[in-house]
């Protein structure tokens, strides 16, 4: 009696491998599909802007500061990170950035939101705001 449950065993064995080694090949997962967002603004002289957005899959965030203006080579602060209640906690900044400028971070979908922010750090006047365009490319 043992014999042959040993033997069923080891048939099963058998046939689950034989299986497993079916002619399929392994699949390549799709990236998932990006969505843009395109933010724009005035930043007024010692101001800041936030933008909130989300993610709906883990993949790559890309935050471009697509322009700047009315002197797109003056400097602002331009910075990707995560919502905490109303506020957008940096986790990439730079303090003089200039058009064409960009932060890229891995994003994963969660409870809290995603932001970018652009904010004076002295090269906006009181006379003459700046506007600003940020596109954000993401899953």
């Amino acid at each position: 009696m043992q014999r042959l449950t040993v033997r069923g065993v080891v048939l099963c064995a058998m046939a689950a491998l034989a299986g497993a080694c079916g002619g399929s090949s392994p699949t390549t997962p799709t990236p998932p599909t990006l969505v843009t967002d395109t933010f724009t603004g005035t930043l007024k002289q010692n101001g800041g802007v936030t933008h909130q957005f989300n993610v709906s899959v883990a993949g790559t965030a890309t935050a471009t500061l697509t322009s700047i203006g009315p002197d797109s080579t003056k400097t602002v602060g331009f910075s990707l990170g995560i919502v905490f209640g109303t506020a957008c906690q940096a986790q990439l900044a730079n303090d003089a950035a200039v058009q064409t400028n960009a932060l890229t971070a891995l994003a994963q979908p969660g409870g809290s939101g995603f932001c970018v922010r652009v904010y004076d750090t002295g090269s906006v006047s009181a006379a003459t705001p700046f506007t600003y365009t940020v596109t954000v490319t993401h899953p």
